[in-house]
Order: structure tokens, then sequence, then C-alpha cells
């Protein structure tokens, strides 16, 4: 990759680190199942309007919207509002890469050599090792939440990828429209109308202003440029090029709460986060199988292919 691109994919590992702050200041403001309507529908709205929708099939394209959009934010925004760290929320939220490698062996009958077997372990113990760390101190529920998110990123993975876009970033968008309408049912039942009613009423305070400059990043930064670049990168270069800068993300997340919200990980749940981010790199390092036919065209670089 030439330099300014690998810096390009650092800006994006930036923007992501950062928006766990982000998402810890809004919710600070709007109920976490109401937040996730929000965000999401703030992209749906100009997105049914001005962007063509993919040629992908409607199954792959809700799919990528419960699991992507919809099931981890779900949980990622439960956890944290349920006091799970939000630099940590960044770092198990990796978990997603070991979860879409055993899901893809398993749904999609995709071979597992050691190599990746090996890295997908090493991840879990990882995990295990933060999970424990944290449950001395704290309930292990938040803990299992954000894991409940990683899950859900896998399965909106897996879904993406049978979608086979030819513009990635168009089904990025149109993903945007499944999350608002459950998850504001969703909302209205659980947290009621009276909890919203009053978030919003609040929200027009001087108070809540840092709430809604995290939404705003959120939805700008966070989502469109950052994953503007990203499939611009993916178009460009081979995923396992660009793919391992998304490991930065936990570093700029877990520091950035530390020096702006104080949290401080403890030694063990550093050396989990080392071992997950170390069992990942490795697992992604792995020896492709080789694709024929229809998968071996669809995994071709693109000549040409250009963003959105």
């Amino acid at each position: 990759m030439p330099t300014r691109h690998v810096l390009l994919a650092i800006v994006v590992a930036v923007l992501w680190g950062l928006n766990f702050v982000a998402i810890h200041a809004s919710l600070a403001q709007f109920p976490p199942l109401f937040l996730v309507a929000l965000r999401f529908a703030l992209i749906a709205v100009p997105t049914l309007i001005l962007v063509p929708r993919p040629r992908v099939r409607w199954r792959w394209l809700i799919g990528y919207g419960l699991g992507f959009g919809t099931l981890q934010f779900l949980f990622l925004y439960l956890g944290m509002a349920a006091g799970f760290p939000t630099g940590l929320s960044s770092l198990v939220l990796q978990a997603s890469a070991p979860f879409t490698v055993l899901l893809g062996a398993l749904v999609l009958k995709e071979r597992l050599g050691a190599r990746r077997l090996a890295g997908v372990g090493v991840a879990t113990a990882g995990l295990a090792v933060v999970g424990l760390s944290y449950g001395t101190s704290a309930p292990l529920g938040p803990f299992l939440l954000v894991v409940l998110g990683a899950l859900g990123w896998a399965l909106g993975n897996l879904a993406s990828r049978q979608a086979r876009a030819e513009r990635p970033l168009h089904l990025v968008l149109w993903m945007s429209i499944v999350p608002p309408l459950p998850m504001l049912a969703l909302s209205l039942v659980v947290e009621g109308p009276a909890r919203i009613g009053a978030s919003l009423t609040t929200s027009l305070s001087a108070a809540a202003v840092p709430a809604w400059i995290g939404l705003g990043y959120t939805v700008l930064l966070g989502t469109l440029l950052g994953s503007g670049i990203w499939v611009w990168l993916m178009a460009r270069h081979p995923a396992g090029a660009v793919a391992p800068f998304s490991m930065l993300v936990p570093v700029v997340g877990i520091s950035t709460a530390w020096l702006a919200l104080g949290e401080a990980p403890a030694p063990l749940e550093l050396v989990g986060g080392a071992l997950v981010i170390g069992g990942v790199l490795w697992s992604a390092r792995g020896p492709r199988p080789p694709a024929t036919g229809a998968a071996a065209a669809s995994d071709r670089p693109r000549v040409g292919a250009r963003l959105g």
C-alpha cells in the first residue's frame, strides 16, 4: 500500500477508536435502544432519497442490517449503558473477527486451517482473560452484552459476504434502513414513551450539547467518513493488507477513554487485550484457500473500482 493509503487506514482506525467516547457522550442523554434507532434514522432518511439501492438480494441486505446494524449496536449500547468501560468496549468488540471465522466455517463451510484455528483460540483466551479480570470487580452481564454485540457484527459480516455488492458503500448505507423501526418499537416497549420523551425534551438544553456532538460524530465521521474511506481502501487493496489496521481501533479506544474519561484498564485486562489483538492478527495472516468459479471472480480485484 502507498504511504498515503496507509495514513488513510490509520485515520480510519483513529476515527473508529474515538467513536466509543462519542457513543459514551450520547448515552448520557438518550436511552440506548432509542439511540440506536435515532443513529440509523439519521442515515436512513437521506439514503432512501439520494442513494440507489445496491443490486443485492433483499435477504442479504436485511441480514446485514439485522446483524451489523441492529444486533451489534443493540448489545454494544446496552452493555455500555450498563456500565461496561468505554475503552474495553472497543477491544471486546474485536471478538467479531474470531466469531466471523468460526461462523464462516460452520455456516458457509469455509476451510479453517491450523493457523486460523490457533489464532481464534488465542483471541478467545484473551477475551476470557478480559472477562475474568473485569468480572472480579463488576457484574459480568455488561461484558457479555458487548460480546453479543461482537457476535451480531460477525453475523452481519456473513450476510455482507454473501451479498457480494458491486458498490459496497451503497450496501453500508442501505443497511441503515433496517434498524430504525424495530429498534424504535423495542425502545417504546422496553424504555417507554415517557423516558424517550424526557430525553428529547431535555436534549434542547446546553447540558445535552456533548450528546448531540457525540451523535453527530458517530453518524458523520464514525460511520459515513470512516466507512467510506475503509470501503475505498478495500476496493483497491487485498483485504489482508487493509483489515489488520482495524486492530488499531482498541488501541485508540482504550487510550482516549483513559485520557478523556479516566478509565485506566487493569494490567490483566491489558494482557487479555494483547492476546485478543495478537490472535486476530495471527488468524488474519493465514493463507486463503484457493477460490474457484463465481467465488474466484468475486474476489478478483476490480480494475477501476470506485467509491459508492
